[in-house]
């Protein structure tokens, strides 16, 4: 069994295109959230969203294929190319995975699809749609780019598809199956069909994400991609590389509860199966990244679930209130707002919160980030359709 370091980290995020302006946005506080600009939303309920801003796809991509990939690969390849260059990992084809994380696909090509069929009663279509549409397009496009022919697929778990692809990575570079792993999550659900779809769950907020606070409205939508390079840590020191962290355990777990409405039990035995995978006491754990969605139910539901497994629970922080509620993506962006937690020895705040709410009744780094030095940490993913995945990380030593 081999010990599994990150040494290579990218990120495309509201918070700016590129892991250094995410990072900033962690140290600062600052909120990516703001009225929605590259859609008409007349006649919508939701209006703002984590929306990435100013990217330009020409910056990674060639003119062709800037056109023919969706929005969703465009986030992933451009935050894989960030993290192999960070990485400089001369990939052996055969000895490498890329597994990534996607709820649901090209939703913008999609939505383009049916716009073309039903409002202009159109009967052909680009030839290219499908493979636009496919939710497993940026595993092939990333295999494809930088040559890797071992293990390549996407997992599709709703909001816990990333914490479940780096944790399926991560298990196969510690078993030897590969030595090296091109691991993350992308999603760029923000189309009219989709929001209006989250209009009739009612879980959004029609301003701002305040995760445990006891105002809390809702969620907010997001958008982007974190994408990992995950190698052994004999491998890496071997070469010299950079280490930001090593990821140490994953566990998951099914609620068998209900469709949306989270489970107190499922959540907390996700979080020990981490613990236990990592071979971890819960007293070394010094912050967790919680799932913090910002809904009444989540927030409690996760707070009783920290408590179950926690008997002195450690620092907490939602950062979706800064990048907001990626989806498919959500798992991979809090990873990286993890790793960059145990690497700068930073906790990222959860901002925008004002009242405490007695029932969630943890620290959760209101507002401002708090400089502490810890030694592991967990990262919590929980879905719709009750599926879990916790990553477990611990610091580069």
């Amino acid at each position: 069994m081999h010990r599994v370091a990150i040494t290579g980290i990218g990120v495309i995020s509201a918070l700016g295109n590129g892991r250094e302006l995410f990072f900033d946005g962690l140290r600062s506080g600052r909120c990516g959230i703001g009225p929605v600009e590259g859609l008409d939303t007349t006649g919508l309920k939701i209006t703002t969203a984590a929306e990435v801003r100013g990217f330009d796809p020409l910056n990674w991509f060639d003119p062709k294929a800037a056109l023919q990939l969706d929005r969703s690969v465009l986030f992933a390849g451009a935050a894989a190319a960030e993290a192999m260059a960070d990485s400089t990992l001369a990939v052996e084809p055969a000895r490498t995975a890329v597994v990534t994380g996607c709820s649901i696909g090209g939703k913008s090509s999609e939505d383009e699809v049916y716009r073309q069929l039903y409002a202009e009663r159109r009967t052909r279509f680009d030839p290219l749609s499908i493979p636009r549409i496919m939710t497993n397009a940026s595993a092939s496009w990333i295999s494809m780019r930088y040559g890797v022919t071992g293990p390549a697929y996407t997992v599709s778990t709703a909001c816990a598809s990333a914490g479940h692809a780096i944790g399926q990575a991560f298990w196969m570079v510690r078993s030897g199956l590969v030595d090296a792993a091109i691991a993350g999550g992308t999603e760029a659900p923000l189309t009219a069909g989709m929001f209006r779809a989250w209009e009739a769950m009612r879980v959004v907020s029609p301003d701002t994400c305040r995760p445990f606070s006891l105002d809390r409205r809702g969620m907010i939508l997001g958008e982007g991609a974190a994408m990992f390079v995950l190698e052994t840590l004999d491998s890496a020191r071997a070469r010299g590389a950079r280490v930001w962290a090593e990821i140490c355990g994953f566990g998951m777990s099914a609620d068998a509860h209900h469709v949306t409405m989270p489970a107190v039990a499922g959540a907390a035995q996700a979080m020990r199966s981490a613990l236990a995978d990592a071979a971890l006491a819960p007293e070394q754990i010094g912050y967790i990244n919680a799932h913090g969605t910002g809904t009444t139910a989540n927030d409690t539901t996760e707070t009783k679930a920290i408590r179950e497994v926690f008997a002195a629970p450690p620092l907490v922080s939602s950062t979706k209130a800064m990048h907001g509620h990626a989806l498919g993506a959500a798992g991979a962006l809090e990873a990286a707002a993890t790793v960059f937690a145990l690497h700068d020895g930073l906790l990222p705040p959860t901002v925008n919160f004002t009242t405490p709410d007695p029932a969630c009744d943890l620290d959760v780094i209101p507002n401002v980030a708090r400089p502490l030095q810890v030694d592991a940490a967990l990262s919590n993913s929980f879905a719709f359709g009750g599926l879990n995945a916790v990553l477990a990380f611990r610091r580069s030593g």
